[in-house]
């Protein structure tokens, strides 16, 4: 043992880690409406190794926190499963998600309350294998509870769907903590072989994400890009236009339509201070309908009702 109390105020630190970690998912899973990509088997499993997690702590540990650490774990994973069950895409009744918990809760209960009263006093005498036995099968359940997430991410080339990172970042820390707390006190090797397979598992959620980021976010942005620069030198090549050749073109494409359409309009003002004949004028009046139509277009600029009013210009 290297020291017990920095061994006591790193193990009380993950434990309240594991208290609240699942508070953030629950608040992302209330604000998505949607628990797509978080499974239910996970929270269900977690959900069910609180039982053994509360008969081991309340049996061996004296303290009161360690003994009200797994229970609270258990009603926030608890929740957490029946948002699972309620929103997409299971959409499951609420009727049948009450009866669920409800069986549930009354089984952890019982076989709570009966472990604990019939293990309590063979663990005061000294028999401690049954205790261990709980605590191992809990740290089993924690760790398989951790698998169905891989397999959200085979499905989605290692992307993580519906998991709250700072949920996972608090789980991890937690984790880490347990290892270090168990290297610098007890050195039990059984905890530390546990709680590594928890922060390796959930490492690899992280590491996942961290890839598929890479190969189809960042990399890919910088592909199209590079793709996209590739093809507009290509075709300046091709044609031999650069964006200054064809700016100019524009520029001088607009200035002759330009003067083109101002020199209609004077010959239209001067057919109609003439006082041609309607027909003549009605002619005149469609050409030049045309050649606004022109501007506007090269110039970008939409207009509504832009033609003239032929009744309005007879009087």
């Amino acid at each position: 043992m290297i020291s017990d109390e920095a061994s006591t105020i790193l193990g009380t630190i993950a434990t309240v880690c594991w208290c609240i970690q699942l508070i953030p998912q629950i608040i992302y899973n209330y604000k998505r409406k949607d628990c797509t990509g978080l499974p239910p088997l996970m929270m269900f499993l977690w959900v069910i190794s609180g039982i053994p997690f509360g008969i081991y702590f309340c049996i061996s540990a004296p303290n009161i926190i360690l003994q009200i650490q797994p229970h609270l774990f258990m009603i926030f994973c608890a929740v957490s499963f029946a948002q699972t069950l309620y929103y997409p895409p299971c959409q499951m009744n609420r009727l049948k998600i009450a009866a669920i918990m409800l069986t549930t809760t009354l089984i952890d209960v019982g076989l709570e309350v009966g472990f604990i009263i019939w293990l309590k006093p063979l663990y005061q005498k000294g028999t401690k294998w049954p205790d261990l036995i709980f605590g191992i099968s809990a740290s089993i359940l924690l760790a398989v509870g951790l698998l169905p997430p891989y397999f959200e991410l085979f499905k989605r080339k290692g992307r993580v769907v519906g998991i709250n990172f700072l949920f996972l970042f608090v789980d991890s820390l937690g984790a880490w903590l347990s290892i270090v707390s168990v290297i610098v006190g007890t050195m039990d090797v059984m905890g530390i072989i546990l709680y590594c397979i928890v922060a390796g598992m959930e490492l690899g959620i992280f590491a996942s994400h961290f890839i598929w980021c890479c190969r189809f976010k960042w990399l890919r942005k910088n592909k199209e890009t590079d793709n996209e620069l590739s093809s507009v030198e290509y075709h300046e090549k091709e044609s031999g236009e650069t964006p200054d050749n064809l700016n100019s073109k524009i520029e001088m494409s607009k200035d002759g339509t330009s003067h083109s359409f101002q020199s209609h309009t004077k010959e239209l003002h001067h057919v109609v201070t003439d006082h041609d004949t309607d027909n003549e004028i009605i002619d005149n009046i469609e050409e030049f309908e045309v050649y606004s139509t022109t501007v506007q277009t090269i110039h970008g600029v939409t207009m509504q009702n832009s033609s003239i009013n032929t009744e309005s210009i007879r009087i």
